[in-house]
């Protein structure tokens, strides 16, 4: 089958690059020059592992291609993808404006039947209003239709989640568009893939209940967390405990320093959005959202906790910048939430992250970019540990705590055992353990 991508972003490079493996031809469209031309020469606008073996791989095969011209992908393409961006609004709402122009885009473009799939995370009624546009700036007698296919992709394991997903999402409205979608999915149904079929409105509510749920929680454990600190007790054995419950399970069970990324903070405030415009207060979602905001300035105080009685000017040591380990997603992550409140009451800041360099988008000015962890130590007065990357799992503590000012770990993953590290000298604070010795 012949498949347009309109967006190379994270979600439509993914799906591109994903569909082209299950044989099918596809071109993969943009408007912004520069990221095709750097797609052109094996180049990726961002960091995923095995994202650029499988691109590369798919070019190779002439599977996969990129392009400018959405008028002539509309065209070419039978099933047409819309992967655009939907950033937060100023008001919480997803802004649609990429969806719109795209929507308007295809319409013009479409010279027969085509299925316009929307892929990008958008409130509950989108398809209808893509629809509408569509109806009215194609051409009289042009058949389609809009269907809902949600991402449902982890940043950092994205290939795999792409090849053997826990299910695939197809909304539909005629069984046109299902047998269509269906067909574009038969490679999955022989690793028994679940499929999910339903109407266009429950599936894109399908998305953002999934997320809304994980959100919630996360900033569970980590009130959790917060509880257990109080009360002297460990959140790593109450973690444990519930996630051996079926009912439970263990993922997101891990406390630190709140969620970030593209989806869960920009998603649980839309969520909230959508649900107020028809009436319904989601009580527990704003929750989760205010317990998350409330954690990253939690962080805030454990640093400066650890800080207290250096001199000026205190140095704090940040390792880790992007909002989870694997890929080099700034949006939302904790550890510039934590920077730019450092910055603000005076202290200095060295970084290190194995993958976002200095000069990247969102990150504050004024701090200084290390080579390495050892590196980001020097001078210290406390190494705060904000993203678990494997690499600061194992890190030679000897050798940290000579290159330090002062002797402060805060571990805000809990990576560490606080025994071990407290045996080698270091104040240690962690996240909802028992701050004091054994």
């Amino acid at each position: 089958m012949r498949i347009t991508i309109v967006g190379t972003g994270y979600v439509g490079l993914v799906t591109g690059a994903g569909f082209a493996d299950f044989g099918n031809q596809v071109l993969c469209v943009d408007v912004d020059r520069a990221k095709i031309e750097m797609l052109e020469r094996g180049q990726l606008p961002f960091y995923e592992p095995g994202l650029d073996d499988l691109i590369a791989r798919n070019v190779r095969e002439r599977r996969l291609r990129f392009g400018l011209s959405l008028e002539e992908a509309t065209r070419w393409g039978e099933a047409i993808f819309i992967c655009v961006g939907t950033p937060q609004g100023e008001d919480g709402r997803a802004d649609l404006k990429y969806v719109d122009a795209a929507a308007r885009a295809i319409a013009r473009a479409m010279n027969g039947y085509r299925l316009i799939v929307q892929k990008s995370t958008v409130p509950v009624g989108t398809a209808e209003r893509v629809s509408g546009i569509v109806k009215k700036n194609a051409k009289r007698g042009i058949r389609f239709d809009v269907a809902s296919n949600p991402e449902f992709l982890r940043e950092g394991t994205a290939v795999e989640n792409w090849m053997r997903p826990d299910r695939v999402v197809i909304g539909a409205d005629s069984a046109k568009a299902r047998q269509l979608l269906r067909e574009i999915y038969s490679p999955l149904y022989l690793i028994e893939t679940p499929m999910v079929v339903t109407d266009v409105r429950t599936a894109e509510l399908i998305k953002y209940a999934a997320n809304a749920f994980l959100a919630t929680k996360i900033s569970f454990i980590n009130e959790m967390a917060n509880l257990s600190e109080a009360l002297g007790a460990d959140v790593k054995d109450v973690a444990k405990a519930m996630g051996l419950d079926r009912r439970i399970g263990p993922k997101f069970l891990h406390p630190g320093p709140g969620f970030g990324g593209s989806c869960l903070p920009k998603d649980t405030h839309a969520m909230s959005a959508f649900a107020r415009k028809v009436g319904v207060r989601l009580r527990i979602v704003e929750a989760a959202v205010e317990a998350n905001d409330a954690q990253q300035d939690i962080a805030v105080e454990k640093v400066m906790e650890a800080l207290k009685g250096a001199r000026t000017p205190r140095t704090a040591a940040i390792l880790g910048l992007s909002y989870k380990p694997d890929t080099d997603d700034l949006r939302e992550a904790p550890a510039l939430h934590i920077i730019r409140a450092l910055k603000r009451r005076g202290v200095r800041v060295r970084a290190y992250d194995p993958v976002v360099r200095e000069g990247a988008a969102g990150v504050p000015d004024g701090i200084t970019f290390a080579e390495n962890a050892y590196d980001a130590a020097k001078g210290a007065d406390a190494l705060v540990i904000v993203t678990e990357w494997n690499e600061f799992r194992r890190l030679d503590l000897a050798r940290i705590r000579r290159a330090m000012r002062r002797r402060a770990i805060v571990d805000l993953r809990n990576i560490y055992e606080p025994a071990s590290v407290r045996k080698l000298g270091f104040d240690y604070t962690s996240v909802g353990r028992p701050n004091e010795a054994d």
